[in-house]
């Protein structure tokens, strides 16, 4: 399994012969200068929440790839009535069985409106089961209860995928005791640097994990790397 970063939330899983792309913000992003969409070619793409700095280019890329939504079922309806063709809406608790492996839509607490100002439904992780390893991706939330849940469904948890940023989402302190919670061997963070609000020192938020037993692993932009 690789991992690219596209900055803010924005990724791509790669796992088998299967791209995914979750929350695409690119084009609006300051941290994904010189990325063309059109060279983006997902046969899936994970939303989740509708607010517009994790959907600003869903609608562009799922059409011109054919790429597969996946999504609650509120963002996964207005996806369709922009066009998109391939959709598939989940709630949260729900499982989904891919080419790539099963999907959990998990539950996040945060808020979550479309940029048309239409209902996004309620904000969303996934947890990804694959034979390529388990990776938990706990979308723009605080921290919450349900984490705990993380390894009674994934005993072996390769990867989690965290919010770091504060202000909007939990900081890093919040990140450390989801990452405990989880049994996460190792953690990738999101969501910071992108706009002054979410800006933090990273090399202080390394010593904190690291001074959890907890290795937290910031991943160059654009740049592919093995999980």
């Amino acid at each position: 399994m690789t991992f690219q970063y596209f900055g803010h939330s924005c990724f791509q899983l790669q796992i088998g012969d299967q791209t995914i792309l979750v929350d695409p913000f690119i084009s609006p992003n300051p941290l994904a200068q010189g990325i063309d969409l059109r060279n983006l070619c997902p046969n899936f793409i994970l939303v989740s929440h509708g607010h517009g700095d994790h959907v600003a280019d869903l609608i562009t890329i799922a059409t011109q790839s054919d790429a597969t939504v996946i999504a609650n079922y509120e963002i996964a309806e207005w996806a369709k009535s922009k066009g998109v063709k391939n959709t598939i809406g989940m709630n949260t608790g729900g499982v989904l069985t891919t080419p790539f492996g099963r999907v959990r839509l998990t539950n996040a607490v945060h808020s979550s409106v479309l940029p048309d100002g239409s209902n996004g439904g309620n904000p969303n992780g996934f947890l990804i089961h694959s034979s390529e390893g388990n990776v938990y991706y706990a979308g723009d939330t605080a921290l919450h209860m349900d984490m705990q849940l993380i390894p009674l469904w994934a005993p072996q948890l390769d990867v989690a995928i965290l919010p770091i940023g504060d202000h909007f989402t939990m900081g890093v302190e919040d990140a450390i005791m989801a990452a405990q919670w989880t049994k996460a061997q190792q953690v990738i963070p999101v969501h910071y640097n992108t706009f002054p609000p979410i800006t933090i020192d990273t090399g202080k938020a390394k010593e904190q994990f690291a001074l959890a037993g907890i290795e937290l692993r910031f991943c160059p932009l654009q740049e592919i790397v093995v999980l």
